[in-house]
Order: structure tokens, then sequence, then C-alpha cells
């Protein structure tokens, strides 16, 4: 039977898709410091004080974490005393020194005038030796600074206070000289330090998010693609109502005509979910009820299509000025995302969806696009959204093209505690 939320629970959805927005930003980050001890560390010359990991003045040296990392994002943040030097170490190997059997990522006050015969690839940030720092988004001693740190492949990039300044494909370092003093570029994983040079600087709020292979589900969360096959998905028959009408007899007969006419325009080829242009759309062969959906989408030129929540239009998927993201079947409740987040046509984007009864928020390429919006029923219009259904990947009669995409149930239980903050 279906029937409208009570009061109670419709505040409870509000506050738990509100907590989901503010936290999208941190999804799948982890602490890498207890903030009391240095357990999961090695090394010496730090300590912790008040969660904050500290290397003292004539004191730090080298701390390594104990696990090895490939590739990933590391936030943290940092404060300076005047003229203190220190690093980032990523990808080392815990011996040696990570600025050349490594990288290192030079942590520095280089507007001090003691460093005012600085090379371009000593200043704060560079990849030291290797590639420079653009400067001017370093803030003044004593204040904390946010820095984060994406080495992704041969991709390395260093976002200082909202400001990237250092991009780079290490592929592109193609001096002789370079590349024989700096083995360590060519490492493709290992552990992250710090490089203290005798002089006080602080870290705090450190974390980190591995980056996965593709269509390898991240904690929490289970894959309905796996990158070689259709299993777990079938053709879609019809609409929700249509099938309610149908007896098992006449459904099951128009599922497999629907699942025969599914394989022929839907296929993984080499780890994405690809649709000819033709056919119908694409339908979870489980129904869900409370979730978190992450999905990475690609469109081509005029290219159209969205995503049916509980067999419902639409999350909207299209190359238009509004953008995509929106409620686009919506009447009465807010329809257009917020924000236009969309990549440029041809590349990928990502949402994460999350719905808890009749609500729904909507993040793409991690903008809010839509905020704890009731999402109507658009096939009998007047009563509320179904409370389970299946997931349709919509088609408009073009190419389409998914990955990663992934699911999180959420229990009653679990809504009551509140979604994750991080």
């Amino acid at each position: 039977m279906r029937g409208h939320m009570i009061p109670g629970l419709c505040l409870l959805a509000a506050a738990l898709l509100c907590m989901t927005a503010a936290a999208d930003d941190e999804l799948g980050f982890k602490p890498i410091l207890d903030g009391k001890t240095l357990a999961g560390w090695q090394g010496g010359g730090y300590v912790v004080e008040d969660g904050v990991l500290v290397c003292p003045a004539e004191g730090g040296g080298m701390l390594y974490t104990e696990k090895a990392y490939d590739n990933f994002v590391y936030r943290f943040e940092f404060k300076l005393t005047q003229g203190a030097n220190n690093g980032i170490a990523i990808r080392a190997p815990g011996e040696g020194d990570p600025a050349y059997v490594a990288m290192e990522i030079q942590v520095l006050d280089d507007p001090d005038p003691m460093y005012a015969g600085l090379q371009p690839w000593q200043v704060h940030g560079s990849i030291y030796g290797v590639v420079p720092a653009k400067r001017g988004a370093l803030k003044p001693v004593g204040e904390w600074n946010s820095e984060e740190i994406l080495a992704d492949g041969r991709h390395i990039k260093v976002t200082l206070n909202d400001t990237v300044i250092v991009d780079a494909n290490l592929d592109d370092v193609t001096d002789p000289d370079v590349v024989k003093n700096h083995p360590g570029l060519a490492r493709t994983s290992g552990k992250i330090g710090f490089c203290g040079h005798g002089s006080r600087v602080e870290f705090r709020n450190m974390r980190v998010r591995e980056i996965l292979p593709d269509n390898v589900p991240p904690e929490g969360f289970t894959a309905l693609f796996d990158g070689t096959d259709l299993t777990g998905w079938k053709g879609l028959v019809e609409s929700p109502p249509a099938r309610a009408a149908m007896t098992p007899e006449q459904l099951a007969e128009k599922q497999k005509a629907a699942d025969d006419r599914m394989r022929q325009h839907w296929s993984a080829v080499d780890g994405v979910l690809t649709f000819d242009g033709k056919g119908d759309s694409l339908c979870t062969a489980k129904d869900y009820k409370d979730f978190e959906l992450l999905v990475d989408w690609r469109i081509l030129e005029g290219g159209d299509s969205g995503i049916y929540l509980r067999g419902t239009p639409q999350v909207q998927i299209w190359q238009n000025p509004v953008g995509s993201g929106g409620l686009f079947n919506n009447a009465k409740n807010p329809k257009d995302p917020l924000v236009v987040a969309d990549s440029p046509v041809g590349e990928w984007n990502h949402f994460r969806i999350a719905m808890i009864g009749e609500k729904v928020t909507v993040f793409l390429n991690s903008k809010l696009v839509v905020d704890n919006v009731t999402m109507e029923n658009y096939w009998e219009p007047g009563k509320p959204i179904y409370p389970t259904g299946q997931i349709e990947l919509q088609n408009h009669g073009n190419s389409l093209y998914f990955r990663n995409i992934y699911i999180r149930e959420i229990g009653p239980d679990e809504a009551a505690k509140g979604l994750p903050t991080q």
C-alpha cells in the first residue's frame, strides 16, 4: 500500500538529506591521525598536541604512514611559523630521501626574506626539484592553510587554499638530469609522510581518499555494474502502473522480450556500460527503497538521458544550458538544478544521489544541484512517490555511457542515526 510520509519522518528525511549535502565533498575520505597517538605511523620526532600533529622546533625528521597508497587525494591543514620548512612525502618507500627516492611536496614559509634566493621548484607546493608551484596562495604565518594533493597515475595536482598551484603530468618531465636524479618519479605506490627540517609546523584534519579502479565499489557500497556484463539488469517493461495491472504470466512474457531487446542494444565495452542509441531504457533487476546512488555518465553532442528513481522520472541528463541533475518531471516542486555543473560534452560526469522517503538530493561533480526536493509521482499525479522501485537508465535515442554505478541501501535503523558526514 502506498501512503504519505508522516510529518516526523518528513522532518527526519529533510535533516538527513541536508547532512548529506554538507558531506558530499568529503565522501570516501578517512582520517589518518587518531588525534591522540601516532598509531598507524612509523618514524619519530613528531608529537600529537590537542589533536594536532606537531613537528617541534629543532625536531622533526621523517614520519610515514604504515599504509602504502597508490592513487589518492590527500587533504590536510597546516600552520607555519616564521621561516618554517617541512615537506609532504608521497609514494615514499619509507627510507632514503623522499625528495629523490619518492616525491616531496614542499611545505615552506617562502615569503620569508631568508628564502629570497629560492629556485622556482623550491617554493611552497612544488614537487621539489621537479615542478615549480605558483606563488601567492599561502596565508600569513600563524594562520591555518588548507591543502589538497591529488596523485592519480602520472597526474599530480596540488591545491592550496582553493587555488591550484601545481597541475603536472609526470610524463612531461623529460629533462634527463631531473629524471636521473629523481628516480622516485617512476614510483606508483608508497607511503605518505612528513619531512621535518628543524622548525615548528602544525598539521591537522589529515584525511585520505583512495582512488579505486573503475567499477570497484567504495566501502559500504555495492556495484550495480561490474564492468564485464549485464548481470543484475533487465529490460524495460512499460510503466509501473501498467506492470502492476499485468498478471504474473503476462509480465514474465513481456520481461523476456524486453531482456532480449536489452541485450541487443546495451553492452559492456572496455568497462563501460554502453548504449548504442536504439532500444529501450535499462533497469535494475532489484527494487530499492531509500539509498545513496553513485554513477558516472557521459553523453555526446545533443545527448539526452536521465536516471529514474523507484521507476519514476527523473534526474535529468542532457546537453542544455539549464544543466543536468534537476528533477525534470516535477510540476509543483523545483525541477531545475541550482547551478550548472556539467562537464563539457564528451567528458565524464559524476552523480551522487540520495533518496529518503520522497525527498531527493543530487550532487553533480561535487556541486549541490538538488537540495532535499520532493520527487513527484509522474505516473500517477497527486499520489506520493512509490515506496520502492527499480532504478532505470533512460534513453532518448542517442549513445550513452555509464560506469562506476554503486548503491548503498539505507535501512530504517541507519536512517534514524543520520547519514555519514564523511
